[in-house]
């Protein structure tokens, strides 16, 4: 079933190593809030299923909405759509926004489930990525959440950082552990182009990354959390049984989601689309209470990609391989024996070399592979052609 994701552009401040859109200025969000509204209205009929089976408040940093504010989208929402019995029901939230009042009010929302940007629970490693929170209230957050009856949890670490040395890493794993949470959401710290961390890299104000230390670290992690009986069901993701992330496997299956908000991208198993990264511009464009009966007369809102036959085989390789579903081959054929055939010739290197291992119909990485998953995927890529049918 589809999901829809709400992107909320705003943050108190901008962590060194974050590119996604957002905004330090909140002048913009009284008038931000109508217009996602608008864009729903205008796109309720982009889901072809009209039942959901999650919805997701991300950014950003959505915990900065009030609960009444959050009810706006919910009352919305419930005018187009209807919610699956048990949906799972998504907020992001920063430490220092989760004060014991703000987590009251959000019992009393739809909310289900927080994810809750931890990072580290380490000072040191907190003022390196330049975030809002401390490392008191850290653990604060966590115990106030699951005080208050929040028991569907995830949080956010990052590995890998200058300031963070083998031994704070398994420390940092230990006191995730300590709090018995269901899921964990762990990313390698990576540079990316136009933040502060390459600014800070390449004036030699950091240094660089450590690829070795990286390695390490997620070997130890990939230990970690079997020994503690999690199942790593996506290459950044684990959980315990009956925790998987709903909202985000839908997208590693390749399942219809609606994406509201300025940069949030949609997909209906045909497109993807994104909405423009500027948040005057987008309020601008649906500020208007009248306007079109749909977005089709309004180009400037969103660039579509028509996906082609290459195209959709190129993310199924690469969604697959990150994720314990693997990549099926009966799912190939019926794209067309070729991309079956293409792809199994191009795996095989890795199957031979233990990278990758074969279970029946299904090929999957293994924990060594996950190490080259990205390396992996581009090496069975299609590249060049837009249907391996009529480009043999």
């Amino acid at each position: 079933m589809p999901g829809i994701y709400f992107h909320i552009p705003f943050c108190k401040q901008a962590c060194h190593y974050c590119n996604f859109h957002f905004s330090t200025s909140l002048r913009n969000k009284e008038a931000m809030l109508p217009a996602m509204l608008r864009e729903l209205d205008l796109r309720k009929d982009y889901l072809k299923e009209k039942e959901l089976d999650s919805i997701y408040f991300g950014g950003g940093t959505p915990s900065l909405l009030t609960a009444a504010e959050l009810m706006l989208f919910f009352d919305a929402i419930g005018k187009y759509f209807t919610l699956r019995p048990g949906a799972e029901i998504t907020l992001e939230a920063n430490p220092d926004d989760l004060t014991a009042e703000n987590i009251r009010a959000l019992r009393d929302t739809p909310v289900n489930r927080l994810s809750i940007g931890i990072q580290s629970f380490r000072e040191e490693d907190l003022r390196f990525f330049n975030r809002a929170h401390n490392a008191a209230q850290a653990r604060a957050c966590l115990e106030k959440a699951l005080s208050a009856g929040f028991s569907n949890l995830t949080i956010d670490l990052i590995y890998g950082a200058p300031t963070t040395s083998d031994k704070h890493w398994a420390e940092n794993l230990d006191i995730f552990f300590s709090y018995g949470i269901p899921h964990l959401s762990s990313y390698a710290l990576t540079v990316e182009a136009r933040t502060a961390l390459a600014h800070f890299i390449n004036t030699g104000k950091a240094p660089a990354i450590d690829e070795e230390k990286t390695a390490r670290q997620y070997e130890y992690l990939l230990a970690s959390m079997k020994a503690h009986h999690y199942i790593h069901y996506e290459i950044s993701n684990f959980a315990l049984p009956g925790h998987f992330a709903v909202h985000n496997s839908s997208y590693w299956r390749g399942e219809a989601y609606l994406g509201i908000g300025p940069s949030a991208h949609s997909f209906n198993g045909e497109s993807r689309q994104w909405n423009v990264a500027n948040n005057a511009h987008y309020i601008r464009l649906l500020a208007n209470p009248t306007g079109l009966p749909n977005l089709s007369g309004l180009p400037e809102v969103f660039e579509i990609e028509y996906l082609s036959p290459a195209t959709r085989y190129n993310e199924y390789a690469m969604t697959g391989l990150r994720t314990i579903w693997g990549v099926e081959l009966s799912r190939l054929r019926q794209m067309g024996a070729e991309y079956e055939s293409y792809f199994l010739s191009h795996i095989r290197p890795f199957l031979e070399t233990g990278l990758a291992e074969q279970e029946g119909g299904i090929i999957r990485l293994t924990d060594a592979g996950s190490l080259m998953a990205d390396g992996i995927a581009s090496a069975v890529f299609i590249v060049g052609k837009d249907d391996l049918s009529r480009n043999p």
